[in-house]
C-alpha cells in the first residue's frame, strides 16, 4: 500500500470529523483560529498579550497543544480565560479528534457563550498546516528571528493561511532581517495573506491585530 492512499485516508477521516467540529463551533457562535509556527516564534507570549487585552470584549478559550508539558497552557490560565491542554505526547500536529475533545471539555467553562476559539498548535511549520480541525481560519506565525525565507521553504502553510502575524519586531533595530524581502516573499507564495507586523513585548502593530480578531467574531454573530 503507497504512503499516499495511507496519508488519503487519514486526512478523509480527519476531515469528517473536522466538518463535525465546525458544526459544533458554529453552533456556539464561535470565530476559531488555528495558530501555527515554529517553536520559539513567539506563539505564547502573543497569546498571553492578546487574551489580557480581550478579555473584556470577547468571551474567549484556548485550545493549548504541545508535545510534552502543560506549561504554556498553565501560562494562559493565569489571563483568567479557559483553558484546555492538549498533550500529543509525540505528535508533531494537532488533529480534529484531539481538538473536538478538547472543546467538549470546555464547554462547562464557557456558559456564558463564546466569541474567540484560538488553538494554539503544536510549533511545527509542515504537518499542522495539512490537519483541518474544523477551524475558521489559520494564523501563520513567523518571527524576526527566523529568516526571510520561511514562506518560500514552507509554502504549504502560508497558502493555506488566511493571516501571517510577523512576530518580534522590537528586535528589527538589532538584527540584519530585511522585513521587506519577507514581505515578498509571503506575496509570492499567497498574495491574498493578510500581514500583521509587531511586537507582543512593546505593543508595537498589536491593536491592528486585536482590531481584526474582534471583527472577524462579531461576524459570527
Amino acid at each position: 500500500m503507497s504512503r499516499v492512499s495511507v496519508e488519503k485516508r487519514i486526512l478523509g477521516r480527519n476531515d469528517l470529523v473536522a466538518a463535525a467540529n465546525r458544526e459544533k463551533f458554529d453552533r456556539a457562535g464561535a470565530y476559531v483560529v488555528n495558530l501555527i509556527s515554529s517553536p520559539g516564534s513567539g506563539k505564547t507570549t502573543l497569546l498571553e498579550k492578546t487574551l489580557a487585552a480581550l478579555s473584556k470584549r470577547l468571551k474567549t478559550a484556548v485550545i493549548e497543544g504541545d508535545v510534552e508539558t502543560d506549561n504554556d497552557a498553565v501560562r494562559l490560565r493565569a489571563t483568567g480565560v479557559p483553558v484546555e491542554a492538549i498533550v500529543t505526547g509525540g505528535a508533531c500536529h494537532l488533529d480534529a479528534s484531539m481538538v473536538g475533545r478538547a472543546f467538549t471539555n470546555l464547554l462547562p467553562l464557557t456558559v456564558d457563550g463564546l466569541d474567540l476559539l484560538i488553538v494554539e498548535n503544536v510549533g511545527n511549520l509542515v504537518c499542522p498546516s495539512a490537519f483541518d480541525l474544523g477551524e475558521n481560519e489559520k494564523v501563520a506565525l513567523v518571527s524576526v528571528t527566523e529568516g526571510e525565507d520561511k514562506p518560500l521553504k514552507y509554502p504549504a502553510l502560508f497558502l493555506a493561511a488566511g493571516v501571517c502575524v510577523v512576530t518580534k519586531a522590537d528586535l528589527l533595530p538589532h538584527l540584519d532581517f530585511d522585513l521587506a524581502a519577507l514581505t515578498a516573499n509571503i506575496r509570492a507564495v499567497n498574495p491574498a495573506l493578510k500581514v500583521f507586523v509587531l511586537s507582543a513585548r512593546t505593543g508595537q502593530g498589536m491593536e491592528e491585530w486585536l482590531g481584526y480578531l474582534v471583527s472577524r467574531a462579531s461576524e459570527r454573530k
